[in-house]
């Protein structure tokens, strides 16, 4: 973080206050990092809110507090931080214990381990988070959990996301 400048700087420390906040469950510290009129996707499952009131219910009742089984591990891959937005790569590994509302509605815990990267696109407008858009590959968790037979598909498991944190290992065969 050392060759980011005050601006810069200013915006990953109100990211992650954002991010600890709920992982903590503390909703209200979570809406006040976030703008009047912010907006939430998780792009594969469609899930989020828009709006001061949409956000808040979503965090409320599928979020904050329930983020992730308690062996949720998030490893940093890269993080870009610009004028008003930043954009982190993460991978993500945990046992699929509990119910993940915003990222596997309407499915019932597994017992599956877990390993997929995510992008978070982070927007920033007066000091507060205007949007976030968050993007992992579904087809590659469904795969994990026994939920789509990668038999024939173009699709992969947890290994496109240990390739993403060991980029020696193979990619997959061709033709």
């Amino acid at each position: 973080m050392s060759d980011l400048n005050e601006q810069q700087q200013a915006l990953v420390a109100l990211f992650q206050e954002h991010v600890q906040a709920e992982l903590r469950g503390d909703l209200e510290t979570t809406m006040a990092t976030m703008t009047d009129n912010p907006h939430l996707t998780n792009v594969p499952s469609m899930v989020g809110g828009a709006g001061q009131k949409g956000v808040r219910d979503f965090y409320a009742n599928h979020l904050v507090g329930k983020f992730f089984p308690p062996d949720v591990e998030m490893i940093p891959v890269s993080s870009t931080v610009g004028t008003n937005q930043i954009v982190d790569e993460l991978v993500i590994r945990f046992t699929h214990t509990t119910v993940i509302e915003w990222m596997l509605p309407d499915v019932q815990p597994t017992g599956k381990r877990v390993e997929v990267a995510f992008v978070v696109v982070v927007g920033i407008d007066g000091g507060k988070i205007s949007h976030e858009h968050i993007y992992w590959d579904q087809a590659s968790v469904l795969v994990q959990i026994g939920l789509l037979d990668p038999k024939g598909l173009p699709v992969s498991g947890a290994e496109a996301a240990r390739r993403i944190l060991d980029p020696t290992l193979p990619s997959r065969p061709m033709g």
